[in-house]
């Protein structure tokens, strides 16, 4: 004899299960990790240093003066000091094969596949020089243009050089492009789905100071918005 209290059960526990799913992802699509306005927004009258975040449509750079990095004891410093000559520096991280490849992006679909769902993927950190300041080569829809705190500067820098590994004593260079002044150091995190270039980026900024979601971070675009609306938020009031 059949028991319908029992699949009355089963409908009422995947009705559950189901809305404890919506919830759980509706609460990582808002999740906000909270910043800290008093490293990330430098008054105009106080020191302070100028950044851009730069935008290609799907990744993200960081463009940090030079001086300001090799001003800095430690490792990113020693890095930075290694490179040919620039005023600028373009900080990425990706995949140590895919972000480094220049090959057409269809030849690569295979790879992609790997450097999304592999676990333990290794993965670099872009130092990039570059002779003019990159705000003047981008239009306003691919940059954001911010000033930080010295402290801001400092707590930025050093995830960066955290990113790094270490492992031989002294950033390793793990690969380099013919032709290209940048060079990509080795970096201790794993490159994949749940740890994307962008999640790389969004942490730096955060420990800058920046409020960002972690989850929506998959997308350039969401951190070009952060960074939109801190500065609409730390802006001076005009009353």
């Amino acid at each position: 004899m059949k028991r319908p209290g029992k699949r009355k059960d089963r409908t009422g526990a995947g009705l559950f299960a189901a809305a404890a799913l919506v919830g759980l992802i509706a609460a990582l699509w808002t999740w906000t990790a909270p910043g800290n306005a008093a490293r990330w927004r430098a008054a105009p009258d106080a020191p302070g240093v100028e950044l851009h975040l730069l935008d290609n449509g799907f990744h993200t750079d960081l463009a940090v003066p030079r001086a300001a990095l090799e001003a800095r004891p430690g490792p990113l410093a020693e890095a930075v000091r290694a490179l040919p000559a620039g005023d600028w520096i373009l900080i990425g991280w990706g995949d140590a094969k895919f972000y480094v490849d220049q090959s057409p992006m269809e030849s690569r679909l295979p790879d992609g596949a790997r450097a999304f769902f592999r676990p333990g993927n290794a993965s670099v950190i872009m130092l990039d020089p570059a002779q003019r300041d990159p705000g003047g080569l981008f239009s306003e829809d691919g940059r954001r243009t911010f000033r930080i705190t010295p402290a801001g500067f400092e707590a930025m820098a050093g995830r960066i050089e955290a990113s790094l590994d270490l492992s031989t004593g002294a950033p390793r260079v793990a690969a380099a492009r013919a032709g290209d002044d940048a060079r990509f150091f080795a970096s201790r995190e794993h490159f994949s789905i749940g740890h994307l270039c962008n999640h790389w980026t969004a942490g730096v900024l955060n420990a800058a100071g920046l409020p960002v979601r972690p989850f929506r971070s998959i997308t350039s675009s969401e951190l070009m918005a952060a960074v939109g609306r801190a500065e609409l938020d730390t802006a001076p009031s005009g009353d």
